[in-house]
């Protein structure tokens, strides 16, 4: 689990490509000490597990899925990433609950300045708008954020100074692909309610059914 809360970026130093898989190496451009085989990091908010860590550094594997959903398979060596490490069990839930695994890209389709803040409208697939909500939580490319407003395949989110300076959001621009995980919380409602979506089939106890039994 993931709060959204980036500890910073990264720096990829490395791409091994492999078919439809990637092997990538990180370099931590904020400390990330004691780093270990197995543990979690969200790179661009996208769950992967660390294979070989070095002083604040890592490698990790990519799966074909995992490069389908996200924009992982975009990286080219150099490319800035967002990176945040598992939470802890007895740490702040600063952001909201993160499970890092992307349910789509989005994309960037406008930036425009808010006093010392940024706005950005992103776009994305028309399947997920039930998923997102006015106030609700949206994860951006590793990034918990707060929905301003939103349609049936767009929101908006308000970036405020300090994020802006310790995350890749600085240098989003219209077209860009960034990963969008919806509220965790809301697609397990969602999948509870999907037996009812428009196949509610209509009781047979009605009024007259009542009156024929005697009620």
């Amino acid at each position: 689990m993931f709060t959204g809360l980036a500890a910073g970026m990264g720096i990829v130093e490395e791409l091994a490509k492999n078919g439809g898989q990637t092997r990538l190496s990180i370099r931590a451009l904020c400390p990330m000490p004691g780093i270990v085989v197995g543990e979690s990091i969200a790179i661009n908010g996208a769950c992967l597990t660390v294979e070989s860590p070095r002083e604040n550094a890592f490698g990790a594997y990519a799966s074909a899925e995992t490069l389908r959903k996200t924009n992982l398979g975009r990286l080219s060596t150099g490319d800035t990433v967002n990176l945040e490490r598992a939470l802890a069990v007895g740490d702040r839930l600063g952001g909201h609950l993160v499970s890092g695994h992307v349910d789509c890209l989005a994309s960037v389709e406008a930036a425009v300045p808010e006093g010392e803040s940024m706005r950005y409208t992103v776009s994305f697939p028309r399947g997920f708008g039930r998923l997102v909500a006015p106030k609700g939580s949206v994860c951006l490319d590793g990034i918990s954020l707060t929905v301003n407003e939103c349609g049936p395949d767009w929101l908006s989110v308000n970036i405020i100074p300090l994020t802006q300076s310790q995350t890749t959001i600085s240098g989003w621009i219209r077209g860009l692909a960034v990963n969008m995980e919806t509220d965790l919380i809301g697609k397990y409602v969602a999948r509870l309610m999907e037996p009812y979506d428009g196949n509610v089939r209509p009781s047979a106890i009605t009024e007259e059914f009542l009156r024929e039994h005697g009620f």
